[in-house]
């Protein structure tokens, strides 16, 4: 059986949706699915409620607003042999369980991930392309494992309690324990992101966080490999100061949201985004010396 982990916290709609493609599994084997209230306030309690009518599925509650532990709490409740981690703005192609199962028949200790594929709306399902390979090890996205090695690599580090890198940093420490990775290009899902819902104020407190999450990373898994995939060696610090100091952030900030035109208020807000990024980062990690 495949335990289907997904946690969540107030996106009651997105989170139906991922359900019903759940429901609309084809050739799938046995499942359950477990969905981590993260902290909740609007109506992600009733949805549940709702689709466990047509679903086998858990409801469990995790407060205290933490990605790692809410997923910590959904693994203790799985009883499945292979554990599987998608998220709630996601929509899963019919035969994506299937998919996931096909490779697992293979044996041995894998970690199985798929593309992931952006789009703006549920309406727009393009097969997956050679531009949707990932090289990511372990992506909560869209990955299963044996539970088993889940549980020996003692799940997720909780101390990683803000967006980002949580599922790097146990991806770090799964490959070490000897499992492999085996992409699957029939195993995508197509993640839900509508332009007009990843607000620059939205976009760039997660850029923060993530900053913040990197120099935790770095601190854990202390190593070259850590610091090239963080951005957190001197030429990039040196790259993101020249070309988005702290002085022009409030600028950059300006262009985004009432840039004269499309291409310039895309222009800022990368800049204004990866601006905020080196400028935490470089502040995290000098409260590490």
């Amino acid at each position: 059986m495949i335990s289907v982990i997904v946690a969540t916290r107030n996106r009651a709609d997105y989170l139906e949706r991922a359900l019903d493609s759940l429901r609309r599994q084809v050739d799938a084997p046995a499942f359950e699915v477990i969905v981590v209230d993260n902290g909740s306030t609007d109506a992600t309690a009733d949805v549940a409620r709702r689709a466990a009518e047509r679903l086998d599925l858990t409801y469990v509650c995790e407060p205290q607003p933490n990605r790692s532990a809410a997923r910590n709490r959904g693994i203790a409740h799985a009883q499945g042999g292979t554990v599987l981690f998608v998220d709630d703005d996601v929509w899963l192609p019919p035969r994506f369980l299937d998919a996931h199962a096909r490779a697992h028949r293979r044996g041995g200790g894998r970690v199985v991930t798929g593309p992931i594929i952006n789009v703006p709306s549920y309406e727009h399902k393009p097969k997956p392309k050679p531009a949707h390979y990932s090289r990511a090890f372990f992506c909560t996205c869209n990955v299963s494992l044996p539970r088993p090695a889940l549980e020996a690599a003692g799940g997720f580090d909780e101390r990683f309690d803000l967006y980002g890198w949580e599922d790097t940093e146990l991806g770090l420490r799964l490959r070490a324990a000897g499992l492999i990775r085996t992409f699957v290009w029939d195993a995508y899902v197509y993640h839900i992101k509508p332009p007009t819902v990843d607000t620059l104020h939205l976009a760039a407190r997660r850029t923060i966080e993530k900053a913040r999450m990197a120099a935790r990373l770095i601190e854990t898994a202390p190593s070259l490999r850590t610091r090239l995939a963080t951005g957190a060696y001197p030429l990039n610090l040196l790259r993101g100061r020249l070309l988005a100091p702290r002085w022009a952030l409030p600028l950059y900030a300006g262009l985004a949201e009432r840039g004269g035109s499309r291409t310039i208020a895309h222009l800022a807000r990368g800049l204004l985004l990866d601006g905020l990024y080196v400028d935490e980062l470089s502040r995290a990690l000098n409260g590490l010396r």
